[in-house]
């Protein structure tokens, strides 16, 4: 009799007749199994027939996916992928309504399941929902259903966008331009562009002629977020696939037709919270519009040019009031001892020829584009920042052309100007869509800032990286909090002054400079292996526990989940699919898949992963690759991840480790093993405190003269 493991009991039901309970054996072949069933209704042709879930997505099973099935489940008895495909399509091309209907409705359904996509794209089936689209006779539900099949059909990757008509392309945009349309065809129309667009550089090019950029965010004003939610990523698909010279253009239009207002005051300020995947494309958004920056910030600025230094010339007349013409005919060496006070007042490293000082990329020109922002627009500001270190002391003086071009270069690595979206971030900020000029105002805010900073740090030039590094802080800890405005930003800012980053540093250092003395540092030395055999076992008790992890996939949207957890004993990975992500653990029966832990070779981590070889250039970007890891294991096979966050990547990678008898080398395990060390540490230094710990143990005192003194007891 086979091992209880190879025995999965199921209830099949068939139309009109009542439910099997049977026990599969799931090392008898599938069709031997169909063929018991079919029996059992006196069904003849056992080979028209197969076996399928009653619900969920993945409908069909075949001999690679009938491990997957568990104890409990309600199967189907139905007719085969290839039958069902070909009866389906000749339905769809059938002249009654209402059986067109249904056949439409039953193959968006299906079109879900690989099997059958595979068996219906085989038949053409494409093509033929291709040209009922193109007849433009199909309406409301019957066409709802139409593209829902041809979406799922496509997403499945089996053949290429490429092979999509213009007629189709100009069909679909149709739906998108029209006023008025069905919301769920709207809807479709609009995720069906996108990919055309992600997927296919020569199609960009034809959705990008026929699409209206004006219709688009007429999509955006509607109370439908899923809605806006598809038409904010049509947007994005067409800004990413833009070329380069296309995309400032693209912008400007963009600009034109008030998106950033409609965007702030339609989905950010609306009275609906905002959805995850609502939130990704406001951070896509987000990022490709600073990426609009790069160009500049990688631009160097040509010393030779005269528009470029005529800049310069005009952050001079504007910080001292025109006191001389450039062209002005008065002594030359008097202009150019002028010229070169005025150019170190203002901060230049290079007073002769401050051009040289934007020659550096990063910042490049986008630091001269954000001084004279602030002199023509917050010329006050600007005229005052100066003036006031130009009255200084030499040696406290702030220098403000210096200042400009390293904060310029900090914003742009806070911002991540030039890099790519990533694919699981949601973290976009509300602030920045409330200002057309939004990151000019935020670097006028910043270099406030920092002339605050300086002053109450009473820095000197030798200070400069210092006052930085305080600065830099002040301004990713505002930001954390996500300001809904720059004001709000401004006052939380200014909030954070120099004495206040000092006090949260001290809380957060929890005083661990007190512990460099030799005898507390041998101390520390020897409770180390404890603490660390702590987080070891720690992290092995998480691995039992679980984690849900999303299951990859080439699809923008997704919601299929799998399961891992290591045995109580420490010697299996137990994993396998969901219906939906768990709320809780998720017991072993439910996991029909296992890798013995002696059969792991290898953990590798980030672009070694191979699900990370071959993703496109939108995933394949620095914040996925750090969550990415795969367990190598025999015979030559691998069993892939992408954690959900950092915690548990660390957690997954330092528990797979120890489980090898490697060393924990993650993040979380450096300040897990700082913060237990300071615990236990201080623990044991209680009755110390207030003492102070000589640097150097205490002198042994010399033997006495005779040793009388001693009791002899008994």
């Amino acid at each position: 009799m086979p091992p209880p493991s190879d025995i999965v009991k199921v209830a099949i039901e068939w139309p009109g007749a009542n439910a099997q309970l049977i026990e599969i054996d799931q090392k008898k072949p599938l069709i031997a199994i169909i063929r018991e069933v079919c029996d059992g209704w006196s069904l003849p042709n056992p080979e028209h027939y197969t076996l399928r879930y009653a619900d969920g997505t993945q409908l069909y099973i075949t001999e690679k996916t009938r491990n997957e099935i568990k104890n409990g489940t309600i199967l189907r008895l139905a007719i085969s992928p290839t039958r069902a495909a070909r009866q389906l399509l000749e339905r769809i091309q059938s002249s009654g309504l209402d059986s067109r209907l249904d056949a439409l409705k039953e193959l968006a359904k299906l079109s879900a399941d690989a099997t059958f996509a595979t068996e219906f794209i085989n038949m053409e089936g494409i093509f033929i929902l291709t040209l009922l689209v193109e007849s433009g006779t199909n309406f409301g539900e019957m066409l709802a259903f139409t593209l829902t099949a041809f979406l799922e059909l496509m997403d499945h990757g089996i053949v290429s966008w490429d092979m999509i008509s213009t007629a189709f392309i100009k069909q679909i945009a149709s739906y998108v331009n029209q006023t008025s349309v069905d919301a769920s065809i709207l809807q479709r129309s609009l995720a069906i562009l996108e990919s055309m667009v992600l997927n296919s550089q020569s199609l960009y090019k034809k959705v990008a002629e026929e699409i209206t950029v004006g219709q688009l965010i007429a999509h955006l004003q509607v109370s439908n977020q899923e809605i806006q939610t598809y038409a904010i990523a049509l947007i994005n698909a067409l800004f990413l696939k833009a070329p380069e010279d296309r995309r400032q253009e693209m912008s400007n239009i963009l600009a034109q037709k008030q998106l950033r207002s409609i965007i702030l005051n339609h989905i950010i300020r609306g009275n609906r919270p905002i959805k995850t995947e609502m939130a990704h494309q406001l951070y896509v958004l987000q990022v490709l519009t600073f990426n609009l920056l790069e160009e500049r910030m990688m631009t160097k600025m040509d010393p030779q040019d005269q528009a470029q230094r005529d800049i310069i010339f005009e952050l001079r007349r504007v910080a001292f009031d025109a006191e001389s013409d450039p062209n002005s005919s008065s002594n030359l060496e008097k202009r150019k001892a002028m010229y070169t006070r005025d150019y170190k007042m203002l901060g230049f490293v290079n007073h002769v020829n401050p051009a040289m000082d934007f020659t550096q990329t990063p910042p490049g020109m986008l630091a001269l584009d954000n001084m004279l922002y602030l002199a023509k627009v917050h010329q006050d500001t600007y005229i005052r920042i100066v003036l006031e270190n130009s009255s200084r002391e030499d040696k406290h003086e702030c220098p403000f052309g210096r200042s400009s071009i390293e904060l310029t270069k900090m914003l742009c690595e806070i911002l991540q100007v030039g890099e790519l979206p990533n694919e699981g971030c949601n973290e976009y900020h509300p602030m920045f869509f409330t200002h057309d000029r939004a990151f000019e105002e935020f670097f006028c805010i910043c270099i406030q800032l920092l002339n605050k900073t300086w002053k109450e740090m009473r820095a000197t030039s030798e200070d400069f990286n210092k006052v930085m590094q305080v600065v830099r802080e002040q301004i990713t800890r505002s930001l954390s909090t996500k300001p809904n405005s720059l004001d709000q930003f401004k006052s939380k800012a200014r909030c954070l002054s120099y004495s206040e980053i000092l006090r949260l540093r001290q809380s957060e250092r929890m005083s661990q400079d007190d512990f460099q003395s030799p005898p507390i540092v041998e101390l520390r030395e020897k409770i180390q292996p404890e603490v660390m055999e702590l987080i070891k076992q720690q992290r092995l008790n998480r691995l039992c526990e679980g984690t849900s992890f999303r299951k990859i996939s080439n699809r923008r949207r997704q919601d299929k989940f799998w399961y891992c957890r290591l045995s109580l004993n420490h010697k299996v990975l137990h994993y396998g699919d969901l219906d939906e992500n768990p709320q809780g653990e998720v017991a072993f029966e439910s996991l029909q898949e296992k890798i013995p832990v002696v059969d792991i070779k290898a953990v590798v981590t980030g672009k070694d992963c191979p699900h990370m070889r071959e993703k496109s250039a939108l995933k394949q970007n620095k914040e996925v690759q750090e969550l990415a890891f795969s367990i190598l294991h025999d015979p030559d096979e691998a069993l892939n991840f992408i954690a959900p966050n950092k915690y548990e990547y660390c957690i997954w990678t330092d528990g797979l480790n120890a489980l090898l008898g490697k060393e924990m080398t993650s993040e979380l395990t450096k300040n897990d093993l700082d913060t237990l060390l300071s615990m236990e540490m201080k623990l044991r230094l209680l009755d110390l405190e207030n003492i102070q710990i000589p640097e150097t143990p205490p002198p042994i005192p010399k033997e006495p003269s005779s040793y009388d003194f001693v009791y002899h007891y008994g």
